[in-house]
């Protein structure tokens, strides 16, 4: 009765302590002991342990406090007549009045990285300084002797002086790697894959996610070994030039497939790879100087390789098991028939607007703006003087080198 009496003699000076008793139930051998309990704790002797300086509230948790009416009673100006217990109860009200003022405040990883377009990736390129690699570089295949002189007076048209710039430019991008320290890096990787799954929120830098987008770890920049970051500006043209991301999203459900299922972004740095190839052996010249543009000349080469490994994969029932052959396959097509796969694709994306009808305006802005890219080549395919003339706004610098792939190596990075 004396732990019974000295807790009521501490509760009677707190006004906002509630008296309700609740039963409290203590098992001893087997047996249910009832107890009152006051707020919560039992009424006994080890309340009157506990309550001896304050020890109860010392060992329960800020969060479980809220409940409690002394704390409702300092939290409303309220003071306790226990002169031991005040420097306690003083904290304890500060605790709690600090716990109330804490506003939810946006941090920077909650903000969504804005996409990024083509256009905007490839001027930061642009105005970068790369012009110490210059010395370095190697953009065509580098032939002697009979093969030299064959080629010489049969093979394809070298490209135009004019153009040299912006093919360096490409083969530049080819070299750098990805940099975690470069917003627009960055920002190419999270548009990637928003738009893709059609997220809107970032994901993280290094995870698992990354493979459900068809890259081979937790980290997208062990898989750009032979394109460098050439390979995600592929990607982000793919997924944000609107005239070709439904086919974009075809080949990532496809990827997606459970028994024809492979690696999207990974096929996606093969193809960049074969269209680098075949800039480098200069069988793309002829369309490049006619267009009086290479950005968007392989650009488009890059989608039209993909859509021809996407309808052999799709009709043939194609698996992972057969990408060392199919990647062969395409890539000795690809050389063999640029103008050809170009003129597919062209095809193939005029019986896509005519099946989907008139559209209306993009909800994304930024998948409208114009980029040196498929709609402008195919716009002006009629008029090469008139098409030259716009293109030719577009200025380049820098220059460095990837080193030249072997010829006919098929694989997957």
């Amino acid at each position: 009765m004396e732990g019974d009496i000295s807790v009521e003699s501490h509760t009677e000076g707190l006004t906002c302590l509630s008296h309700e008793c609740k039963p409290f139930e203590e098992v001893t051998n087997g047996h249910s002991i009832h107890k009152p309990a006051t707020n919560g704790l039992p009424v006994g002797h080890r309340v009157k342990e506990q309550t001896n300086g304050n020890a109860s509230l010392r060992s329960l948790p800020i969060s479980a406090l809220k409940q409690n009416g002394l704390l409702q009673t300092l939290a409303a100006g309220g003071a306790p007549i226990v002169a031991e217990e005040s420097s306690e109860l003083e904290k304890a009200r500060e605790e709690w009045e600090a716990v109330e003022s804490v506003q939810p405040a946006a941090s920077e990883e909650s903000v969504p990285t804005p996409l990024i377009s083509f256009n905007e990736a490839l001027q930061y390129f642009q105005t970068t300084d790369l012009g110490e690699h210059l010395r370095n570089i190697q953009p065509t295949v580098r032939r002697t002797g009979l093969a030299a002189i064959t080629h010489f007076f049969f093979g394809p048209p070298r490209l135009h002086r004019e153009l040299l710039e912006e093919r360096d430019l490409v083969f530049a991008i080819a070299q750098c790697s990805l940099d975690n320290s470069q917003v627009v890096h960055m920002r190419v990787l999270q548009t990637i894959y928003k738009r893709l799954v059609g997220g809107r929120l970032d994901c993280a830098r290094y995870g698992d996610h990354w493979e459900n987008i068809g890259f081979q770890g937790t980290d997208p920049a062990t898989d750009l070994r032979g394109t460098g970051f050439l390979g995600l500006m592929h990607t982000l043209y793919f997924v944000m030039d609107p005239e070709t991301l439904p086919l974009a999203r075809d080949i990532f459900k496809l990827s997606q497939h459970p028994t024809q299922n492979f690696p999207f972004s990974v096929m996606s740095i093969n193809m960049t790879r074969i269209a680098l190839q075949v800039l480098r052996e200069e069988a793309l010249s002829k369309e490049c100087n006619r267009r009086q543009q290479v950005v968007g000349v392989l650009n488009e080469f890059y989608v039209a390789t993909y859509l021809h490994l996407f309808q052999l994969w799709k009709t043939q029932q194609k698996t992972i098991s057969d990408s060392g052959y199919v990647l062969k396959e395409v890539e000795l097509f690809a050389k063999k028939n640029p103008k050809q796969m170009m003129r597919r694709l062209e095809v193939f994306l005029k019986e896509q607007r005519a099946s989907a009808g008139p559209r209306g305006p993009s909800p994304d802005p930024q998948g409208q703006q114009g980029s040196p890219s498929l709609g402008g080549a195919r716009t002006g395919s009629g008029s090469g003087s008139g098409q030259g003339s716009k293109e030719k706004q577009m200025h380049f610098t820098g220059v460095c080198e990837l080193p030249p792939d072997m010829e006919g190596e098929a694989r997957l990075i």
